[in-house]
């Protein structure tokens, strides 16, 4: 692996993949891991990641706002995505406003997310009555705030009650 093989190697990723600055660079450094470096010194890999960037090849403000809007449409709410911004190393700056998106659309998120699992209102089995607390975890895992999640559950259901969802 040399310079010019990291560089076609960089250029083929970012062609195939959406990806951000920490991610091409984990990339870089696990495949120069793997075939070796044989060059003096370290190889590029900042230089090359910061180049693309530069040229707009790797834009992590962007990623960030697809990344929002695609959890969104899931059903996934802050929580869950702030972890996916940090996981892909996307700094404050980058992620603010992916993050606004995500806090403004988390009651449709949350409603999409009962929707595709079939659970408060959508549900299409009387199950949900025995059990809401399951409902209701199902929701918090997918980063929505407990407020909003007993708010979308209890939703024409008479199932939700106080004593079903104890306070936090």
């Amino acid at each position: 692996m040399d310079r010019d093989a990291l560089n076609a190697l960089a250029l083929s990723y970012v062609g195939k993949y959406a990806t951000t600055r920490h991610k091409l660079s984990a990339y870089l450094t696990r495949k120069v891991r793997e075939r070796g470096w044989p060059e003096q010194g370290p190889p590029p890999i900042a230089e090359i990641v910061e180049k693309l960037a530069q040229l707009n090849f790797v834009d992590d403000a962007s990623y960030a706002r697809i990344k929002a809007e695609s959890m969104t449409r899931r059903g996934y709410g802050p929580r869950r995505l702030d972890l996916a911004l940090r996981v892909a190393g996307i700094d404050e700056e980058d992620g603010r406003e992916a993050r606004t998106y995500s806090e403004n659309a988390e009651a449709e998120a949350a409603t999409a997310f009962a929707r595709r699992r079939r659970i408060g209102p959508y549900s299409r089995q009387a199950d949900d009555a025995q059990n809401p607390q399951k409902a209701l975890a199902a929701m918090l895992r997918a980063g929505h705030r407990y407020e909003i999640a007993v708010a979308i559950l209890s939703k024409n259901n008479e199932f939700i009650q106080d004593e079903a969802f104890p306070s936090l």
